[in-house]
C-alpha cells in the first residue's frame, strides 16, 4: 500500500523550506541549510523503511446475527498485534452507507504482542442483505513520519430486518397479561362462530344456550360448554410495493411503516393459532404461503426483510388475480396501500373479486401532512390554498371508502403512527367472519 506524509513531516519540510528563504539572505548559513536538508532526507528515508517492515495488525469483525432498521446494534472489531513493536494506528471500520457510526476514524496503540477490542454501536436505515467492507487502517511510522494503508479482514454481509422493536413490546406486554397497554382490545364475541373446547361446571352468568342438559341429566348437576374461538384460519397481507409507497412519512417510508404493521400483525394473528401468508405486488411480485406455528414469525421475517418499492405503478387488477390463483381456501385478505381519490375505478372491482371469495379488508396509511394542513391555522392566501387543497384530497379518498364499504368491503385508514394497533384491532373485529 503507497505511504503518506504525515502532518509532522510536512511541518518539518514547512519549516526547512522556511530556513532556506532565510539562508538566502545569509551566504554562510546555506551549507547548514543542505546539510540540515540531507539529514532530514536521509531520516524520512529511514523511517519510511521501517513502516515497510511493520508487520500490519490482524482483524476480526464479529457482526450480530440480525439488525433492524433504526434500531442501534453493536459490531465488535477486533485488532491483534502479534509484532514486537507497540503500533499506533488509525482504524475505520468499512461500515455501509446510510448507517450512523460516530466513533470512526478511531486512533491509538496496540500494545506489542497484545490485542485491543473496538466494539462500536452503529444504527443502519436500509433494509435487506448489507455488506460490511475491508477495515482501513493507517499505521504510523516509527518517528511518525509516514503512515501506510492497510485494508484488511473481509467483507461481512447481515441481514437488516424491518423494525420489530412494536413486535417485542406487544410480546413482553402479553406475557405480563398487559395487552390493554398496547392498545389492541379483544372485544366480546358472543354469538359469533366458535369451536368447542370442553365440559364444565355450570357457573352464575352463562348463557342457556351454554349448557349442555344430555350432559347435565347425567351429571344430575348443571354441565356448560365452553368454547374458544376458531383456530387455523388464514390471513393473506397483500402489500403495495408501487411506487405511491415511497412518500416519506416521518424519517421512514409508508412502505416501511407498513412493514412494521404487518410484523405486529403476523405475530397477533399467529399468537390466534391463524396462518399468515404474504403476496406482495407493484414491482416486486412474491408469494408466501400460508405458515403457522412456533417458527412461523421467523419465516415471515426472513421473507420480508428485503422487501423494497420499485419506480412502477401498481396493477390491483393483476394482484387480485394471482391471490385468487394461489390461495383457494376462504380467508382474510388484507390490502395495505395507499389509497388515492383517482383510485376509485381501478381498485373497486378488483376488490369486489375477492371479495366473492374472501373476506377483504382494505387497509389505508393517510398521510399525517394531510391532518395537519386540515388543522393549520390560516394567515395567508397560500395557506387557504393549501387547506381547500387538503380538504379536497380528504373529501375525495373518503367517497372512495365509502363506496368500497358499500360493497362490503372492510376499510381501515389511519396515519402512520396509529396503523400497527388499528390494523390488528381490525382483524380480531373480523376474524370470526372468514
Amino acid at each position: 500500500m503507497p505511504l503518506r506524509p504525515t502532518r509532522a513531516l510536512l511541518a518539518l519540510l514547512i519549516l526547512w523550506t522556511a530556513l532556506g528563504l532565510a539562508a538566502s539572505l545569509w551566504a554562510p548559513a546555506s551549507k547548514w541549510w543542505a546539510s540540515l536538508g540531507v539529514l532530514i532526507a536521509v531520516v524520512a528515508l529511514f523511517d519510511a523503511l521501517v513502516v515497510f517492515l511493520l508487520k500490519a495488525p490482524k482483524v476480526e469483525r464479529t457482526l450480530p446475527g440480525r439488525m433492524a432498521v433504526g434500531i442501534e446494534s453493536e459490531v465488535r472489531l477486533r485488532l491483534v498485534n502479534d509484532s514486537r513493536r507497540h503500533l499506533h494506528l488509525s482504524v475505520y471500520d468499512g461500515v455501509p452507507a446510510r448507517s450512523d457510526c460516530e466513533i470512526f476514524p478511531w486512533k491509538g496503540w496496540i500494545r506489542k504482542k497484545g490485542y485491543l477490542d473496538l466494539n462500536y454501536p452503529i444504527t443502519v436505515h436500509d433494509r435487506g442483505e448489507i455488506e460490511f467492507g475491508e477495515t482501513h487502517v493507517l499505521l504510523t511510522s516509527l518517528l511518525g513520519l509516514w503512515s501506510r494503508r492497510h485494508l484488511l479482514g473481509e467483507n461481512s454481509d447481515v441481514r437488516v430486518y424491518p423494525n420489530y422493536q412494536p413486535v417485542l413490546s406487544y410480546a413482553l406486554m402479553a406475557m405480563a397479561h398487559r395487552q390493554e397497554h398496547t392498545g389492541i382490545v379483544r372485544k366480546n364475541r358472543a354469538g359469533l362462530s366458535r369451536d368447542f373446547h370442553q365440559l364444565r361446571d355450570y357457573q352464575m352468568g352463562d348463557s342457556l344456550t351454554q349448557i349442555d342438559w344430555k350432559a347435565s341429566s347425567k351429571r344430575q348437576s348443571l354441565i356448560s360448554r365452553d368454547f374458544q374461538e376458531q383456530l387455523d384460519q388464514s390471513v393473506i397481507l397483500m402489500l403495495d410495493c408501487g411506487r405511491r409507497m415511497r412518500t416519506l412519512d416521518g424519517e421512514i417510508s409508508q412502505f416501511d411503516h407498513c412493514l412494521n404493521s404487518m410484523l405486529l400483525l403476523s405475530y397477533v394473528a399467529l399468537r390466534q393459532g391463524d396462518q399468515v401468508g404474504v403476496l406482495s405486488f407493484g414491482g416486486t411480485e412474491r408469494w408466501l404461503p400460508p405458515v403457522k406455528g412456533a417458527s412461523a414469525m421467523t419465516t415471515v421475517l426472513n421473507h420480508l426483510y428485503d422487501y423494497e418499492t420499485s419506480p412502477f405503478p401498481s396493477d390491483f387488477s393483476e394482484a387480485a388475480e394471482r391471490l385468487l390463483k394461489h390461495q383457494r381456501r376462504r380467508s382474510m385478505v388484507v390490502l395495505m396501500t395507499n389509497l388515492r381519490g383517482e383510485d376509485a375505478e381501478e381498485i373497486r372491482e378488483p376488490l369486489r373479486k375477492l371479495r366473492e371469495k374472501h373476506v377483504v379488508v382494505l387497509a389505508s396509511l393517510r398521510e399525517s401532512g394531510i391532518g395537519e394542513m386540515l388543522e393549520k391555522d390560516l394567515h395567508s392566501f397560500d395557506d387557504a390554498l393549501g387547506y381547500l387543497a387538503a380538504e379536497d384530497y380528504a373529501a375525495e379518498r373518503a367517497g372512495v371508502l365509502a363506496g368500497l364499504q358499500g360493497d362490503g368491503i372492510v376499510t381501515l385508514d389511519e396515519t402512520a403512527q396509529r396503523f400497527p394497533v388499528a390494523l390488528a384491532n381490525t382483524y380480531l373485529d373480523r376474524r370470526q367472519s372468514i
